[in-house]
């Protein structure tokens, strides 16, 4: 299947938009269910519509490969890798701000760039290099705490939310290699496969942990199965958008066009958690703006 050039940029958007929507609705969770639960939510919930996709590509008539040991191997890697991200991500947002700690996360290009280098041996261009710097200039200056606004800084939530982005980039480096092993000529195939496996394997491990180590967190998800469907939902869907946009672009020029997210978890700040964002953030924003219009444009 070809898909125009432009396709990749439209999942990339539909899945900061879903992810921002995701960490909206786990963050509202974890006090209820703690960081492990609320990390959980999006895998136990989401693992339903990730089949119900790959259903309908066989009700559809597509031809579902076989997964391949190399695939495999990606596909479990990357699933440990985005536990850990989204559990660390999660224990930042209970110490700073829904926006800061995504800026936080979001020093992942970076880290995507030179994963993808050493482990996919992809090559990034000058043009998307310098893209990756302007935008992360943004994050940093978005995720420096204001003096005037009396904010402290603190090392604690920033280790959490840097390393976060270290997993989350380990991550998407892990799904791209595992939709290309997959050798499949359908890219939807290859991302939905990759995606369902992926949430397969996420929804054991964190399961058979939880009735291991903490049954009564298990027993809480299970209860509040009604508002856990929507982050379910939201983080399948972001996901598939993500997987699609990995099977057409490397994860270099998708996680950088992926600082959107930044301006839409603004936007989800100021309306769900009355966070308002100062003449500083706005600035930095501007700043990861730049950089993804010269990642797009040219």
């Amino acid at each position: 299947m070809i898909a125009p050039a432009w396709l990749w940029v439209v999942f990339t958007i539909a899945g900061a938009t879903g992810q921002s929507l995701r960490n909206a609705a786990q963050r509202s969770l974890t006090d209820t269910l703690g960081t492990v639960g609320a990390t959980h939510i999006r895998f136990l919930f989401g693992l339903p519509f990730g089949l119900a996709a790959l259903a309908v590509l066989v009700a559809l008539g597509s031809r579902i490969p076989t997964p391949n040991a190399v695939s495999l191997a990606w596909c479990i890697f990357g699933a440990v890798a985005q536990i850990v991200a989204t559990a660390l991500m999660l224990a930042a947002m209970q110490e700073r701000s829904f926006v800061v700690t995504t800026a936080y996360t979001k020093t992942e290009p970076v880290q995507v760039a030179v994963f993808s280098v050493v482990f996919l041996g992809e090559h990034i261009s000058a043009l998307v290099a310098t893209a990756i710097v302007v935008s992360t200039v943004g994050v940093i200056v978005l995720s420096w705490p204001s003096r005037a606004g009396g904010e402290i800084f603190s090392w604690r939530p920033a280790i959490l939310g840097i390393v976060s982005g270290a997993f989350f980039a380990l991550a998407a480096v892990a799904f791209r290699g595992a939709i290309v092993a997959l050798d499949s000529p359908d890219f939807v195939v290859a991302a939905t496969l990759t995606l369902a496996i992926t949430l397969a394997c996420q929804t054991v491990a964190l399961t058979a942990w939880l009735l291991l180590r903490d049954p009564a967190v298990m027993r809480a998800i299970l209860k509040a199965w009604r508002g856990s469907l929507a982050a379910g939902f939201l983080g399948s869907f972001a996901s598939e958008m993500w997987f699609l946009a990995f099977a057409l672009k490397t994860p270099a020029s998708v996680r950088t066009l992926g600082l959107v997210e930044i301006i839409i978890a603004g936007l989800i700040s100021r309306r769900l958690f009355a966070q308002t964002p100062s003449m500083r953030d706005v600035i930095a924003m501007v700043l990861i703006f730049a950089g993804i219009i010269a990642l797009v444009a040219f």
